[in-house]
């Protein structure tokens, strides 16, 4: 049980970080992102292909992280002065791309087969407690970090763009920069989730980036609520403990094979995000006052 509990916290922590980039572009910018699981894909895969060529892990972790800004700023570049919709599709989209790529690409990334034996920040019996500690530490500096940041001159900028950005432009500020910040502050923190992701699983595969990721992801920052940082938190853990839970009791429910039970445990929460949006659909912690769902 103890073991489980450091698997489900690290879990957790992970997914918060990931959920918290996921946050700064849309509950804070208004920006529709269903690709944000690309980010993740070049954070893991690079950090752990650079480390089995003898790149010290944090170099190789930066690297990652560096190649998720610059993916977002590719992306930005070639659609946010378009409409919104266009950077829903083309994230998705290459997200998908990028996924296919580690997937067919063996020479670089084994494909099917996935990564092994790539280089772990730590050792020994503990290395699961320490790497737990290490991923609510990161998670503790990016969210102190998020929250200066939010509160500051520029993330009222971002909350006005999310409002309303004609009235932004109108003040002199520059709307496409602001909207390309957000969008690559927020891949970079999705990149550093991929290392942490890959570490605790200590093998990646192609399949564990599938675009449930991200959607997982959108719950999260549903449930807690769009444009709170500490409502990212809770539904990381509103997240997780629903998963755990039911993995235990619904088999002793309802007579069902293991993937009709996975399929039933995300109609659940399907339908409970439903009921939440009808019923407070900004979210646990979110001010309606702020809503983000309506654009």
């Amino acid at each position: 049980m103890t073991g489980y509990l450091v698997f489900v916290t690290t879990s957790t922590a992970i997914l918060a970080l990931f959920s918290l980039g996921l946050n700064l572009q849309w509950g804070f910018t208004g920006l529709v992102n269903f690709g944000h699981v690309g980010f993740m894909i070049l954070g893991a895969y690079a950090t752990v292909l650079l480390s089995l060529q003898g790149v010290p892990l944090v170099l190789a972790t930066g690297a990652g992280v560096l190649l998720g800004v610059l993916l977002a700023l590719v992306m930005g570049l070639t659609t946010l002065r378009l409409r919104e919709d266009y950077l829903a599709i083309v994230t998705l989209g290459i997200a998908e791309t990028l996924r296919l790529v580690v997937l067919n690409e063996q020479w670089l990334t084994q494909g099917s087969f996935g990564v092994q034996g790539f280089a772990l920040p730590f050792a020994g019996e503990d290395y699961k407690l320490l790497l737990m500690w290490l991923c609510l530490g990161v998670l503790g500096v990016v969210f102190w970090g998020l929250e200066r940041l939010v509160r500051s001159p520029w993330g009222r900028v971002l909350k006005a763009i999310r409002e309303d950005e004609e009235v932004v432009k109108a003040l002199g500020k520059n709307v496409f920069w602001y909207k390309l910040q957000a969008l690559m502050l927020g891949g970079g923190i999705a990149a550093l989730s991929g290392a942490f992701f890959a570490w605790q699983e200590t093998s990646i595969y192609p399949e564990d980036f599938q675009p449930q990721q991200t959607f997982d992801a959108w719950t999260v920052v549903i449930l807690g609520g769009g444009g709170k940082n500490l409502g990212t938190v809770l539904g990381a853990v509103i997240f997780w403990a629903y998963t755990s839970l039911t993995r235990f009791v619904l088999p002793n429910l309802v007579p069902l094979d293991d993937a009709r039970l996975g399929a039933l445990r995300i109609m659940i929460i399907g339908l409970l995000i439903m009921v939440l949006i009808r019923w407070r659909p900004q979210g646990i912690l979110g001010k309606k006052g702020e809503l983000t769902l309506g654009k």
